[in-house]
């Protein structure tokens, strides 16, 4: 039996991606495509390493080729993936693919632990991240990932003084807590803080990431402001609680990514501390904040509901201990791995369906 190419390619194009809604040819996912006799080998070149429907594709894939060419043909397929992006000739951090906003509107929410186990779930699933920890008066990310008593290399290049990040569990980190007193109070007026965070982002020798994490304030201040006007932003994922006196301020601040002359795309909202789970008990849920309010705040403002995270003594533990929940088996794990994949298929999702985001102009 002789097979060509362009059998197997028209084959192939039955082949849909479910999130994208485009055939894997058309998309340039099939690639090194190779046939010998009965052997046909080629990559699958995902658009992220979180991909959840990995073996969907793969066994849609080995389903019209079995259809087209008969059960007796032997296949190699390997499953790889190229995380996009929608961010060309940029002047700052020209090899980092995309730059997440994590926001709340609101403080104690969990958006730090949110951010810090959405950055290792996603380095987990073999991702190349970056985390700065934006919220210059409260930095918590150093406790989050037990390396408060860490601080950061200089090196110089070309007469420039760079920073190195430092790297725990596979995420790059930087936060001005590396940079002060752990008991001192940083007092500083709106432009010293704006300042430090476009150092963090244009001083930092980041390297190649696939995704970048800015873990915000509390509020819609200076900071936020300073950073879409720094960079263009890839999109937003907002953390709320379940209540009304959280909802409410998350809407203010997924209002203010929406306003026309900043208009940054929202990824989703996660829902944290969405019910109580007793260890001894992990099937009984307990609404202790209330109930599906992440969910009526998703709908309202049409965006994905991207997860909800449960309230359980190990997320409190593993904050504490630096030691990140994701990195525990259990249902906490399954909870911020889901949401990394969920996460990771909106970004790929709005770089091949929307136009890339622009420096924002605010006067």
């Amino acid at each position: 039996m002789n097979i060509e190419k362009s059998e197997i390619l028209k084959a192939l194009s039955k082949v849909q991606d479910p999130d994208l809604k485009k055939d894997l040819v058309t998309l340039g996912m099939i690639q090194n495509l190779v046939v010998e006799g009965k052997k046909i080998s080629f990559k699958v070149v995902l658009t992220t390493p979180a991909c959840p429907l990995k073996e969907v594709i793969k066994n849609n894939c080995i389903e019209v080729l079995e259809e087209t060419f008969g059960r007796e043909i032997d296949l190699d397929i390997h499953m790889t993936s190229n995380v996009t992006s929608s961010r060309t000739n940029a002047p700052l951090l020209p090899q980092v693919k995309n730059i997440i906003a994590i926001a709340s509107g609101k403080g104690g929410v969990g958006k730090s632990t949110t951010a810090s186990n959405l950055a290792v779930a996603l380095a987990k699933m073999g991702a190349k991240v970056g985390l700065i920890d934006a919220d210059i008066s409260g930095p918590s990310i150093p406790i989050m990932f037990n390396v408060e008593a860490e601080q950061p290399s200089v090196k110089q290049v070309d007469g420039k003084n760079i920073i190195m990040p430092i790297e725990q569990y596979g995420v790059k980190l930087m936060s001005i807590g590396f940079l002060t007193p752990a008991d001192s109070a940083v007092v500083w007026r709106g432009p010293m803080a704006s300042s430090a965070l476009k150092q963090f982002i244009g001083d930092v020798e980041w390297g190649e990431l696939d995704y970048l994490l800015i873990d915000l304030p509390p509020g819609t201040s200076d900071i936020h402001l300073t950073m879409v006007q720094t960079v263009p932003v890839t999109g937003v994922v907002i953390v709320t609680t379940p209540q009304k006196v959280a909802l409410g301020d998350a809407t203010k601040g997924l209002t203010m990514f929406r306003q026309p002359q900043i208009n940054v795309p929202i990824l989703g909202v996660v829902e944290n501390m969405a019910y109580f789970s007793p260890e001894e008990l992990p099937e009984n849920k307990y609404y202790l904040f209330g109930k599906e309010g992440g969910k009526r705040l998703a709908e309202r403002f049409d965006v994905p509901l991207l997860g909800e995270i449960p309230i359980v003594q190990s997320i409190r533990e593993s904050g504490d201990s630096g030691f990140p929940a994701v990195l525990k088996s259990g249902i906490t794990e399954k909870a911020f791995s889901a949401l990394a994949e969920a996460v990771a298929r909106q970004i790929a999702i709005r770089n091949a369906e929307k136009n890339k985001t622009e420096v924002v102009q605010v006067n």
